[in-house]
C-alpha cells in the first residue's frame, strides 16, 4: 500500500529510493571491510546479510560473527 502524504503525491518511492540507497552502501561498506569475501558457508552468508543491512556499524568498526 502506498501513503499519500498531506500535499496528494504518494510517498512509496522515496520510501524505496531510501531502501535501494541503504542496501547499495551497505554492500559498498561490507565488500570494503570483506564480509563478502568467501561465501563459502551459510554462516559466512549470514554475517554477510547482517553487516548490509547494519552497515553503519561496521562503519564504527564493530565487527560481528554468526
Amino acid at each position: 500500500m502506498v501513503a499519500v502524504g498531506k500535499d496528494g503525491g504518494m510517498r512509496g518511492r522515496q520510501v524505496s529510493l531510501i531502501g535501494v540507497v541503504w542496501i547499495v552502501v551497505g554492500m559498498i561498506v561490507a565488500a570494503n571491510h570483506n564480509f563478502l569475501d568467501h561465501l563459502d558457508t551459510v554462516s559466512r552468508v549470514l554475517s554477510a546479510v547482517l553487516a548490509v543491512a547494519v552497515w553503519p556499524l561496521v562503519l564504527l568498526h564493530v565487527h560481528f560473527g554468526i
